[in-house]
């Protein structure tokens, strides 16, 4: 993590793990983070490229999925730290790669930074994260999961990935409801930086038709995907991290 919000997330998976509750965590696995900070003699902040060995702390996972990313399929590949409460109980936590061998040289850097790149990038890593996450977890066996945490906007493809999978297997109309009782977010962030928001126009070029655009703008709003729109449409409950969350949600 870099910042409040990989705290708080791992502070949450921590308390799980000391209450025995039977959770499995997912996020990006960030080579090279944001950056290293220090402060000089005056007080001026440098700043350090930060880079780490993955090895050192995790154990990867020979499982793998993939992702659709401007026409083509990206691999996924997971390493895996387990987080032991003080009772002993573990909660997993599964951390996304793209640094794979089969991999172009350009799609292997897609979760190397935090932070980093432009809006595509960004998006292209929403969708490992939201799409690949859920395949991730049903290819490793997850498949008796209740519910879905989305830990603010960045993971809210993954709605997306459930009603266009609930539709595939079903053969039934969109059913909305059934997704959005498997679904709760967090919103963490009362400022408009805080709410990713992306063109259909990229949208449609990065993600392609992964749903019919009417659906997706009913969703996420109609000009742009605006991820948290999309995460508070498709969940059962919301919480907000302090109460003016809820004011600026509203």
């Amino acid at each position: 993590y870099s910042g409040g919000l990989g705290v708080l997330a791992g502070d949450t998976l921590r308390s799980c793990a000391d209450l025995k509750i039977p959770v499995v965590a997912v996020s990006l696995l960030y080579r090279k983070g944001y950056f290293d900070q220090r402060l000089d003699a005056d007080g001026t902040q440098q700043e350090k490229p930060v880079e780490w060995n993955p090895t050192e702390l995790l154990r990867p996972l020979s499982t793998t999925v993939e992702v659709p990313i401007e026409g083509r399929s990206v691999t996924v590949q997971a390493w895996q730290y387990d987080v032991v409460g003080i009772t002993g109980h573990t909660v997993p936590l599964l951390l996304l790669d793209t640094d794979c061998a089969g991999n172009a040289p350009l799609d292997r850097e897609l979760t190397s930074y935090l932070y980093g790149g432009d809006e595509r990038y960004r998006l292209v890593q929403e969708i490992i994260l939201g799409v690949g996450g859920l395949r991730m977890l049903q290819a490793l066996g997850y498949t008796e999961l209740t519910r879905f945490h989305m830990n603010e906007g960045h993971a809210s493809l993954l709605a997306l990935e459930l009603l266009r999978e609930r539709q595939q297997q079903e053969q039934t109309e969109w059913d909305f409801n059934k997704v959005r009782s498997r679904c709760v977010f967090t919103t963490h962030t009362p400022v408009p930086a805080g709410h990713d928001q992306f063109s259909y126009e990229l949208t449609n070029r990065v993600l392609g038709p992964h749903l019919p655009l009417d659906v997706v703008q009913m969703l996420g709003g109609k000009d742009r995907l605006n991820m948290t729109l999309l995460a508070l449409n498709m969940s059962t409950y919301v919480n907000g991290v302090a109460k003016h969350h809820g004011v600026v949600s509203q």
